[in-house]
């Protein structure tokens, strides 16, 4: 007994810097464990000493068992050392306090981001060495790409299958539409493609999905669709990312030696963020558990956001249901935010009916009160962000220590504006991937065809990109003489001097498979990034964007050579490089994952992609009715929740400084509304916030731009109101222009839309709707703000 309690003592002395918490979590290896881990509340620094006890003390904390080969020497040792402890002897004596150690490759630890799971092997390694990167520690999709490697062909595909992204996802369910002769507005193909992702996501197959709707004529058809979207994939031997989840359930479930091989190999199993996981996801985490259940889920009720990707948060409210037996450790104590932030958001969180339950508290300091502004336009609401960040340069703040999050992209227009006139540096994170740039798309189609030359979809993109002489109409020959024979597209090429019908486009098609042909076997033996040199050179995309020289193509000649560099870079971090995998990687790859936190600019994204960061001084903005929380969840109360936990998780991000935005109008794709203050701003008491809006003044304010608009209003001689909110607006750089008085039966000369007659004025906020009859252009609707900067009244 007293050589478990000398060893409780060093293990105890090793984790001293969490909190009581914390170290339960880290302690608690054996049966099945929920961690509620609030925002901030330390929950990655607990999976890393979690997976670092386990290797180095398995169940040394909790066995009363002293080892059958412990003496009064070993326990000595032990005694000198919790008296002394010496760097030297650290691996000794851990080897004298484990019981049980877990080998790292028993472990297998699930991410939500491959950012995540990078980070994950980084730490691991600081904490336990080089042994840590034999641990699974990877998304959802990457483990089962792995585990699909080694035995898809179970399934009838073979093990170099390709990875389809959403672009080819699209593409192929856009083709099936139209072959069917279906309407693309009753069935737009964004909207069939989300079905069949969410029956992927429900693990529905194509025949299942058809029987539960076989009497929907319209959801019958996307069943048909479904199932020639699966023949198609298959044909190319080719997997989207529902499959990869979906695949991988159906093969672990159907082959019992495979459960069974897996089932023993990871003995103990985490899953980060598990209040993001869909059904799919959650099936495939219980088959891989198995009997031991030693499995460890970390995730946050209050933090479940991605309901429209599938995401299910009664997979972690029902966890205990699943796991009978399981424990429940709350982590509480956030380390990110002061304590105003964390009361702004306990307040508004529990609004919300379907949760477990929690306080965030900090020790850090009070803090300043969140500051407000409600602002008549959102050109006003960027202003307010622009002077902030302005101010804050005096107090020693970075570019990078502020975010802007909004609720949709289309809000970031504004604010990107008055960056660009401040001249404060930003990134927009959500816009056009890297890897989603043609170019890009491009080279990585030339990639996977050189690694599966069944891959149908993207030899079409490349056959004649750059030009080879082959026409559209030939391609379409040859994919026609490919299904007729029951061949692929690449066998027809690689054979076409031996088809009639291809003419002179023979020899350049048979040239190009043979290119194909040759590259692959290059691949084999060269390294990748010799391998894509070659590559450039031999199919001469390179030499194609040389020769036209101007900006644009050279442009997207340095994104071409850019994919060199994410070549360099995953060969100097993989042991083992290969084509495939660096393909692998980059089909899993997401914006997010391509953050850089060092780089000094201000930060513009969604609330959804914030979700896992921080920033000292946060905005959220366009905290409006009807946008946030957004139309839909008006009148669907689970939908509401998900809405409140969005505006939680926008909270959280602040560490210092908290700014909530609103403003009384906003015109957004082109439409101007009148807006109610966000419901969240409510919830939160007067008390936190400094500089809550005076009606009757906002009211004043906003009907005198709405006069100026119209024209009814001096702004020379206007006495300006009294600025509101936090700190008072930097001036605008000239005085508005006072708009023309536009009125029925003035004759107007557009500058795109030549001469018309105003018919129609339409009020829209503090704007006007202008309906004109032009005489070439027929009938316009404009507003009157935006017109008048091209036209001008010519008669009245």
């Amino acid at each position: 007994m007293q050589y478990a309690a000398v060893r409780r003592d060093i293990i105890e002395r090793e984790y001293q810097g969490l909190n009581d918490r914390q170290r339960e979590a880290v302690f608690h290896t054996e049966g099945p464990l929920l961690v509620l881990a609030g925002a901030g509340s330390g929950k990655t620094t607990v999976l890393i000493n979690r997976i670092a006890n386990m290797i180095r003390f398995g169940r040394g904390h909790e066995s009363e068992m002293a080892p059958y080969y412990a003496g009064e020497a070993e326990l000595s040792e032990l005694v000198d050392y919790l008296d002394d402890p010496r760097e030297e002897q650290r691996a000794r004596i851990a080897e004298l306090c484990a019981v049980d150690a877990v080998r790292p490759w028993e472990i297998l630890a699930i991410t939500f981001t491959n950012k995540a799971a990078g980070e994950l092997k980084e730490r691991l390694e600081r904490a336990i060495g080089p042994e840590a990167r034999d641990i699974w520690a990877s998304t959802f999709h990457s483990a089962c790409v792995r585990i699909l490697r080694r035995d898809i062909e179970r399934l009838g595909f073979d093990r170099s299958f390709t990875i389809y992204g959403d672009d080819e996802h699209l593409n192929i369910i856009k083709s099936l539409i139209r072959e069917k002769g279906l309407d693309d507005k009753t069935y737009a193909p964004r909207m069939v493609a989300s079905i069949i992702s969410r029956a992927k996501d429900e693990l529905k197959t194509p025949a299942k999905f058809l029987k539960e709707h076989e009497d929907d004529f319209r959801l019958a058809k996307i069943a048909q669709i479904y199932a020639e979207y699966q023949r198609t994939l298959k044909e190319a031997n080719a997997l989207d990312f529902d499959d990869l989840i979906m695949y991988t359930v159906a093969l672990l479930n159907n082959f019992e030696d495979v459960r069974e091989y897996y089932q023993k190999k990871f003995r103990y199993i985490m899953v980060d963020e598990y209040q993001d996981t869909n059904m799919a996801q959650d099936r495939l985490t219980r088959l891989l558990t198995g009997p031991h259940c030693n499995i460890c889920v970390v995730g946050d009720d209050d933090q479940s956001i991605y309901r429209f990707r599938g995401a299910d948060v009664e997979n972690i409210l029902s966890f205990e249901k699943h796991y009978p037996g399981a424990r429940l450790i709350r982590l509480e104590q956030n380390y990110r935010s002061t304590k105003m932030i964390l009361n702004a958001a306990n307040r508004v969180i529990e609004h919300n009916e379907g949760r477990r339950g929690k306080e965030l508290w900090t020790a850090n300091e009070d803090g300043e009160k969140l500051g407000f502004y409600r602002a008549a336009t959102e050109q006003e609401e960027a202003q307010y962000i622009t002077s902030h960040i302005l101010a804050g340069y005096s107090k020693g703040m970075s570019p990078r220590d502020f975010a802007v999050l909004y609720r949709m992209n289309a809000q970031s227009n504004a604010v990107e504006n008055a960056f660009k006139r401040a001249g404060i540096p930003y990134r927009i994170v959500g816009g056009v991937r890297f890897f989603d740039r043609a170019e890009v798309r491009d080279m990585l189609s030339y990639l996977w065809a050189v690694v599966n030359h069944n891959d149908e979809l993207r030899l079409r993109r490349i056959i004649n990109n750059p030009a080879r002489k082959i026409s559209d109409r030939r391609v379409e020959d040859a994919l026609e003489l490919a299904h007729r024979e029951g061949v692929g597209l690449y066998d027809v090429l690689l054979h076409a001097r031996s088809y009639n019908a291809f003419d002179r486009a023979a020899a350049p098609m048979e040239q190009f498979a043979q290119m194909l042909e040759e590259l692959r076997v290059m691949a084999e033996t060269m390294p990748l990034d010799e391998f894509y040199d070659v590559l450039l050179e031999r199919s001469t995309y390179k030499e194609a964007l040389e020769r036209k020289g101007d900006p644009e193509s050279l442009g997207r000649l340095e994104n071409v050579m850019e994919l060199k560099s994410n070549i360099v870079d995953y060969m100097r971090t993989h042991e083992t490089p290969s084509l495939e995998g660096f393909l692998e990687e980059t089909a899993l790859f997401t914006d997010i994952d391509r953050y850089d936190e060092g780089a000094d600019a201000a930060v513009m994204m969604t609330l959804h992609s914030a979700k896992g960061l921080e920033f000292p001084a946060v905005f959220l903005v366009g905290m409006e009715e009807g946008l946030f929380p957004s139309a839909r969840s008006m009148d669907e109360p689970a939908q509401m929740e998900e809405e409140r936990r969005l505006c939680y998780v926008g909270i959280t991000r602040a560490r210092r400084k908290l700014y909530l935005s609103c403003t009384r109008q906003r015109t957004i794709f082109g439409k101007t509304s009148y807006n109610r203050m966000s419901r969240f701003i409510e919830e939160i008491p007067q008390e936190y916030i400094d500089g809550r809006v005076n009606e009757q003044n906002e009211r004043r304010r906003t009907a005198e731009q709405t006069a100026e608009r119209i024209g009814r209003f001096n702004p020379r001689t206007a006495v300006p109101a009294p600025a509101v909110g936090v700190g008072a607006l930097k001036p605008a750089q000239s005085p508005a222009k006072a708009l023309p008085l536009y009125r029925v039966g003035h004759t107007v000369k557009h500058t795109a839309f030549g001469v018309g007659k105003i018919t129609e004025l339409t009020p829209m906020g503090g704007d006007m709707l202008l309906t004109i009859e032009f005489e070439k252009a027929g009938r316009k609707r404009v507003m009157a703000n935006t017109a008048s900067k091209f036209m001008k009244i010519v008669s009245e």
